[in-house]
């Protein structure tokens, strides 16, 4: 009989669905919302933070890198509540986009408190970019090729910015910019060259190597002035061989193996770059 009045009686009914969604609410965790599923896109925000702390490390860029990473972890909530609307994922991502909130303003401060206010004009260029891909982000189209590449963009401004915040001057800021923004732009045209050609066996190859051409010219005119290392144009051009022998004589790879490769290539032209950075420029 309590069997039976439990399962079948509407009271019974009830009680279990709100167990059921109360369940559902406490396994809903901040990992669930706030983690990029996107592999890719660690890299392409982490590494600008990493350069702009090695070249130029300081507590206010410290601070700067705080206000990036919040707005990493915000962007997926960000798309949740915009889609879903009402929900345990919805709640729990208004919790996280206040955590991201919270942390972010206080860096801010903070940034502002121990670095002055100056460096902060990175941030504008930032914001702008970021508004753009985010419109992307928000109407499914975050993997776009004008979207991917305007993100690479945004976060490289990240890395000008914390190094401004460590003192560098606007032409110091500006080198990291190009040195950051040489690898990531190109590199995310490659790898979406190569995504794309195991697909449909069409390999565009003219638009990536065209953008890794411009990065080594810029970085070139940069170190004849002595703002960058040569090694950075260096590398640049090696990865522009790189592309060029992927492009026009491709053959299959996984997508993962691909990431995996430019997640070590990153890490090493990081490494370098911070060796051979000009340490007499500010």
């Amino acid at each position: 009989m309590i069997c039976v009045k439990a399962v079948g009686g509407r009271g019974g009914h009830s009680g279990i669905m709100n167990t059921m969604a109360g369940a559902m609410t406490r396994r809903v965790g901040w990992r669930d919302v706030a983690m990029p599923k996107e592999h890719g896109s660690w890299s392409l925000a982490l590494e600008p933070v990493a350069l702009g702390l090695l070249v130029a490390p300081s507590v206010a860029g410290a601070w700067g890198a705080a206000i990036a990473v919040a707005g990493f972890f915000a962007r997926r909530p960000l798309k949740i509540v915009w889609r879903e609307r009402t929900g345990a994922r919805v709640a729990a991502a208004w919790r996280v986009l206040a955590g991201c909130g919270v942390v972010g303003l206080g860096a801010l401060w903070a940034a502002v408190g121990s670095g002055g206010g100056a460096w902060a004009m990175w941030l504008v260029p930032f914001a702008a970019l970021g508004a753009v891909f985010l419109s992307f982000d928000l109407k499914n189209g975050g993997r776009e090729e004008a979207a991917e590449i305007v993100g690479a963009a945004a976060f490289s401004m990240v890395a000008a910015a914390i190094a401004a915040a460590g003192g560098m001057s606007g032409a110091g800021a500006l080198a990291v910019l190009v040195a950051m923004a040489g690898r990531a732009v190109p590199a995310v045209m490659f790898v979406r060259a190569c995504v794309r050609g195991g697909k449909t066996g069409e390999y565009r190859a003219v638009p990536p190597l065209v953008a890794g051409v411009v990065a080594v010219l810029a970085a070139g005119g940069l170190a004849m002035t002595g703002e960058l290392s040569e090694a950075v144009p260096l590398m640049f051009a090696v990865f522009v061989a790189r592309a060029a022998v992927r492009l026009l004589r491709p053959s299959p790879i996984r997508a993962r193996t691909l990431g995996f490769q430019e997640l070590a290539i990153g890490l090493g032209y990081l490494a370098i770059v911070a060796a051979t950075w000009p340490r007499g420029i500010a």
